[in-house]
């Protein structure tokens, strides 16, 4: 039944899309989140959904909608590039070449789709019916997760989120992580989108979706997700008016929580400030070091999954407790073939020098053009422009909350996250050509005046 109801919906989306292409772009956005394919049991899950609905993406844009509006970016241009050079280490430079081709199969795709998305965000409207999408894609597994953190309480590993499944945007780090950078998006869909009419409904839907990706890093367990809820916290003190009274209330609600956190939450995240008493804290910093001495020695990268040829040996730190005093033992752990725990680790030691630089200035880009649209309308009282100040910050502290949990999870190539950065193009891309036909109004001695003599 429930592969019954997921294709009829599809289907149904897929018929509109002969009259309104872009909804094809949507579904596969939906497709790519959700993954109903994982969701159902029977026919749905032998079909090649993600695929297919890629490639419908593609040939409505190309066959049946318009091209008017579409600008190819210089930050589109980072990412074809970075699909080259990756390309390039999969085939060529890998080190271990099946793991890598396996890898590149999804990787491929969430690189080109973010690079077309902007193409067909070329209104307002789109790029705002993209967001909303997104935002409710995601929620579809976040409040799985946080209705199951109430009910059971969670588990490091053990949360099941929507499917059983561990891997992709359901494996427990990078949800939390996504879980939390959705925030500022949520927000602002709720508060400023155009699409829902019903203001307060969607407000109230937008708090209880916050507190159920708040949630997901206490179901989860991870340290990451805790890392990035502070780092979010911090990030919007930038925009509240009165800053001491939400950081009261942010500290207040942390110490009526406390109490109702499983305790071992508790005992997980007080692991956090000593690496050394935590085997998976300390494994972290030996794939780190590791990693920047593979790169020294292969400054070109040993493509995806090069972290399988590693071997490192390091010290973990206990406290025995030994009637009334304490022991600290140390023991020494050999560890082989563990993964790089880091995106920024992840993308240097597969891609090199040159795949990490395209990397890091795709996203510092990013960060600069929605601060540039921040500073634009910081202080304008126009409805239009507190509504682009408020998505520039919200797409701003979204990306700044994943590059804060990219540094302990290997989210280097997550589709969500390159989605995120499709938005921001098209956004940036909308805004410059507003920007550039207000300055035309205001110059009108730029225009082209008729010859003398001649026709006007």
């Amino acid at each position: 039944m429930r592969d019954l109801v997921l294709l009829a919906f599809i289907a149904a989306i897929v018929a509109m899309g002969f009259k309104r292409p872009f909804l094809w772009v949507l579904l596969y956005i939906y497709v790519d989140i959700v993954t109903p394919q994982k969701v159902g049991y029977g026919i749905i899950t032998s079909i090649s959904l993600s695929m297919l609905c890629f490639v419908a993406a593609f040939a409505g844009y190309i066959l049946l909608d318009s091209k008017q509006g579409s600008r190819i970016t210089l930050r589109q241009g980072l990412i074809v590039a970075l699909l080259g050079w990756c390309a390039i280490t999969t085939y060529f430079l890998a080190d271990f070449p099946e793991e890598a081709a396996s890898k590149w199969e999804w990787v491929w795709k969430s690189l080109v789709f973010a690079a077309f998305l902007p193409l067909t965000l070329r209104t307002k409207l789109r790029l705002e019916a993209a967001a909303l999408i997104m935002v409710l894609s995601a929620a579809s597994i976040i409040i799985s997760a946080g209705i199951k953190t109430v009910l059971s309480g969670g588990g490091y590993g053990t949360l099941v989120a929507l499917v059983q499944d561990n891997s992709g945007l359901y494996e427990g780090s990078t949800l939390s992580t996504v879980a939390i950078a959705v925030i500022p998006l949520t927000v602002w869909v709720a508060r400023h989108g155009s699409i829902f009419t019903e203001r307060k409904l969607a407000m109230v839907f937008a708090a209880a979706l916050v507190f159920a990706a708040l949630l997901v890093p206490v179901g989860t367990q991870t340290r990451t997700g805790l890392i990035c809820i502070a780092a979010l916290g911090v990030l919007v003190l930038r925009s509240v008016k009165y800053r001491f009274v939400y950081a009261g209330f942010a500290g207040l609600a942390l110490l009526v929580a406390l109490p109702f956190l499983p305790a071992s939450y508790t005992e997980r995240m007080s692991t956090i400030t000593e690496y050394q008493a935590d085997e998976s804290a300390s494994t972290r910093v030996a794939v780190w070091a590791w990693t920047i001495d593979y790169v020294k020695a292969n400054p070109l990268g040993g493509g995806f999954d090069s972290f399988l040829g590693n071997s490192f040996s390091y010290q973990t730190r206990t406290t025995v407790d030994e009637g009334n005093t304490e022991r600290v033992v140390y023991q020494e752990v050999t560890d082989e073939g563990r993964a790089f725990h880091s995106a920024y680790f992840e993308v240097l030691g597969e891609q090199g020098f040159i795949g990490f630089a395209i990397w890091l200035a795709l996203h510092g880009l990013g960060l600069w053009q929605m601060q540039r649209i921040r500073k634009r309308y910081a202080d304008s009282e126009e409805p239009d422009g507190k509504r682009w100040y408020a998505l520039a910050t919200a797409l701003q502290n979204g990306h700044m909350v994943y590059l804060v949990g990219a540094a302990f999870v290997c989210v280097g190539y997550q589709p969500f996250m390159f989605m995120l950065l499709g938005l921001q193009i098209a956004f940036y891309s909308l805004m410059k050509r507003e920007w550039a036909g207000k300055q035309e109004q205001n110059r009108p001695w730029l225009r082209e005046q008729p010859v003398q003599g001649a026709p006007a």
